[in-house]
């Protein structure tokens, strides 16, 4: 009997328009967030990968930054195209040892 009641109570919630109008404004919160951070992300490494493409180098260092706490968690994030072709471009320099 009581679980019959919990059902109910769910059921009510969950086929209201104001629980649908919250999670919706929830996940569009999300959503904008998640587009900020790949926006973020994806400015940061065109601005690296130019940099390093112009200097003609990279050190180990600035690779591991950029490779390990930029660009993966970018693509897993669904971030790809123009920072992706860079960061083959970047693949190519040579890696020089670092300076400190």
């Amino acid at each position: 009997m009581m679980s019959d009641w919990i059902k109910f109570i769910v059921g009510a919630i969950l086929a209201s328009a104001g629980f649908w109008a919250f999670a919706t404004k929830v996940l569009d919160k999300k959503s904008a967030k998640t587009k900020m951070l790949l926006g973020l992300g994806h400015d940061r490494i065109m601005d690296l990968c130019m940099k390093y493409i112009e200097r003609g180098s990279i050190y180990q260092t600035e690779y591991e930054n950029l490779y390990k706490y930029l660009y993966q968690p970018y693509k897993a994030m669904g971030g790809n195209g123009s920072a992706e072709r860079l960061m083959r471009e970047v693949d190519k320099l040579p890696i020089v040892a670092d300076k400190y």
